[in-house]
């Protein structure tokens, strides 16, 4: 079970789509399965005093041989039994590498040491996915997670992302208007040309700096000052965009890297929002025909299994139309359930349970508060009515990283696609399935493109890969496994977004890999908890 202060952190706004959500793992028991390792990869590992900075470039050797000055995170609250001081610290990266002497930015960290016994192997770097999320936040209130030998061993070293939470953070739309935007039913060129105008408004001169080829650079830069030969990474999600593109730009850096829920950006922006579609539309029409076979009288969608899925599509399209009013004022509309159902349903069947919950009122009685709190944990709205950062920066992040959207032609004939393969998830708002966000009003052109990553000369990369996974579907772990030259995919074979907190099995395999270099062999598939 994801402990409720962790599922809260680790989730993205809109996390259907494209927004790419990551759950930081939940340990029921910490590292054990029955899953076997077969190959090694890696290389030997150094000894801590073995380890140096490894050759920089001249003009940004100053920046890795800075001295990260780590202290106790202020505000920490965490003195149970099982607390640790959990320490906080900023590095210094050149917002432009193309010009390392001019601005600078500072990059939140946060760091767990290593708890032993047993020789320390250094730092592992985290990223909980997004792209937006918090990794500092994930190692403050997560680090229970990752208790056993990875928490003995390794150094939990969580940074910010450029844009993102406590680094330079993109904050476009006021509250007001981001409640307004994520309420529209009509989401269009216009609802895009909203959040681009703010942005550029505000965050001109950051805007160009945000992509996530920048932000494996600043992970360059934190390997150098902490110190360390190679990286060790552990990426979930997004993450595993990071990971991939950290592998492409520094292969000889590479340690040993894990990436879990992959993103395969070897496909153009319309084919990824058709495929996310589909896992998504199998996700939600997995549970509507479950809860109507299992829970009889129970099920809000009725006891037929072959209708359900319909007519939960149905209610919440309906929403559009009659959107029930909430105690404080706020309307439930389409949009905002459509957001609840699909970021819920990104967990899995463990999540029904909550779903089933928010339906039931809505449906019998047009109560709108348990799907508002659910579109609201999706959107990151607090309480309180403010929003965290993550969901500027996830739009920000991903129109740096391109490639630009389908020419009209093109465009036209993925929306047909889409229609015909997620015919329920898309018919509310086919433009804002397909393309989140929709980055064609934005004010700059990313010069990516939409390419296999391959990172030739890099260390074996471990992929792993879930075969229900609605939001990072299994074919793009195959892709990106299959597209690397050095990568080794390991499949989970369940539903929901990403394995490791899922599935001992994943959980012994990751910690073969990090902890000894053992990659599985070829083909293994491990079972689900």
């Amino acid at each position: 079970m994801v402990a409720p202060m962790i599922s809260r952190l680790s989730r993205s706004p809109r996390s259907f789509r494209r927004a790419l959500p990551a759950f930081v793992p939940a340990l029921v028991l910490a590292l054990l399965g029955g899953c076997t390792g077969g190959s090694t990869g890696g290389g030997d590992r150094p000894t801590p005093d073995e380890r140096v900075f490894a050759a920089a470039a001249p003009a940004l050797r100053a920046f890795h041989d800075q001295r990260i000055d780590w202290r106790r995170c202020p505000g920490d609250g965490d003195t149970g039994p099982d607390a640790v001081t959990v320490q906080c610290a900023t590095l210094k990266v050149p917002l432009d590498y193309a010009d390392p002497g001019g601005r600078t930015i500072d990059v939140a960290l946060a760091r767990v040491p290593a708890a032993g016994p047993g020789r320390r192997l250094g730092a592992l770097l985290l990223n909980p996915g997004g792209p937006g999320n918090s990794g500092t936040a994930m190692v403050r209130w997560g680090w229970k997670e990752f208790q056993g030998a990875l928490r003995e061993r390794y150094d939990l070293v969580g940074f910010d992302p450029r844009g993102a939470g406590d680094t330079t953070p993109v904050h476009c739309l006021d509250d007001r208007t981001r409640d307004q935007w994520n309420a529209t039913d009509d989401p269009g060129y216009d609802h895009g040309t909203v959040l681009a105008d703010a942005c550029r408004a505000r965050h001109a001169d950051l805007l160009p700096h945000l992509g996530t080829r920048d932000t494996a650079r600043d992970l360059d830069v934190l390997r150098g000052a902490l110190g360390e030969r190679k990286l060790d990474f552990l990426g979930f999600s997004y993450g595993t965009h990071l990971g991939a593109r950290y592998a492409e730009e520094f292969p000889d850096r590479t340690g040993r890297l894990v990436l879990d829920g992959a993103v395969d950006h070897g496909a153009d922006p319309g084919r990824l929002g058709i495929e996310q579609a589909a896992a998504a539309e199998a996700g939600l029409r997995d549970f509507a025909t479950a809860c109507a076979a299992e829970d009889g009288d129970a099920c809000p969608l009725g006891t037929d299994p072959a209708a359900a899925p319909q007519r939960l599509a149905r209610f919440l399209d309906g929403l559009r139309d009659h959107p029930p009013r909430a105690a404080d004022g706020r309307t439930l509309t389409a949009s905002l359930g459509w957001d609840a159902a699909l970021n819920v349903l990104s967990d899995g069947r463990r999540s029904w349970p909550r779903l089933r919950a928010a339906l039931g009122p809505a449906v019998t009685r047009g109560e709108a508060e348990g799907l508002l709190a659910l579109a609201d944990s999706a959107d990151g709205r607090a309480e309180d009515g403010r929003y965290r950062t993550v969901a500027d920066a996830f739009a920000a992040i991903s129109c740096a990283d391109g490639p630009p959207p389908p020419a009209e032609p093109q465009l036209r004939a993925d929306l047909a696609e889409l229609a015909a393969r997620a015919p329920l998830t898309s018919a509310h708002a086919p433009l804002g399935t397909l393309l989140d966000p929709d980055c064609r009003p934005w004010p700059l052109r990313s010069p990516e493109t939409a390419r296999p990553i391959r990172a030739p000369g890099s260390a074996p990369i471990l992929v792993i890969g879930s075969t229900g996974d609605p939001v990072t579907p299994y074919a793009w772990a195959q892709r990106l496994a299959a597209g690397l030259e050095h990568g080794v995919l390991l499949t989970r074979e369940g539903d929901g977004h990403t394995a490791y907190d899922k599935s001992g099995c994943v959980r012994e395999a990751v910690a073969a890999f990090l902890l000894d270099g053992r990659l599985p062999a070829a083909g293994t598939s491990c079972p689900s908890d």
